[in-house]
């Protein structure tokens, strides 16, 4: 069963990051991730569900979007966003996609992550300044190392901070 949720952008045409070559394939240390059963719940009452498959039980299936807050479980020797000197004051989520390949991980499910970047590139802004955009995809893995989910995420760093 597949589960995905994508916001369309338009077609990119953008110069080459600095370094793209350096960064290209770049990964983070990978981490362990407990899916919680007080965090599944409390993530799915921060988007408003009403889906009962999320309450239920000591065992409540995640919603499709809850791997989005695993980076509260990694620092930053997880990630390669970090490593490559993005500044988190200029940072913006651009885009999230979630594969999974079964359904979502329910509570006390134990995931491995690790982060990698798939592509770096820069575009003028419209109102001046550049911005660098990173595409990043997160792997969730079982213990015996098997593939349970994937995020694609597009990171965006801004010329300015926003206010600036």
């Amino acid at each position: 069963m597949r589960y995905r949720r994508e916001r369309h952008h338009r077609k990119r045409k953008g110069r080459s990051l600095h370094g793209e070559a350096e960064l290209l394939g770049m990964t983070g240390e990978p981490f362990e991730m407990l899916v919680e059963v007080g965090r599944v719940r409390q993530f799915a009452r921060a988007v408003k569900s009403s889906n009962p498959a999320y309450f239920e039980g000591w065992e409540p299936l995640s919603s499709p979007t809850f791997l989005a807050s695993s980076s509260f479980w990694s620092d930053p020797k997880n990630s390669p966003m970090l490593r490559a000197g993005l500044s988190l004051e200029r940072v913006l989520n651009g885009a999230q996609e979630f594969t999974f390949h079964g359904p979502p991980p329910r509570a006390g499910t134990r995931l491995y992550v690790q982060w990698r970047v798939d592509k770096a590139y820069v575009k003028q802004g419209k109102r001046g300044g550049t911005m660098s955009f990173m595409e990043v995809v997160f792997e969730f893995r079982s213990a015996s190392g098997e593939l349970l989910a994937e995020q694609r995420s597009t990171v965006i760093e801004t010329a300015n901070a926003v206010g600036e």
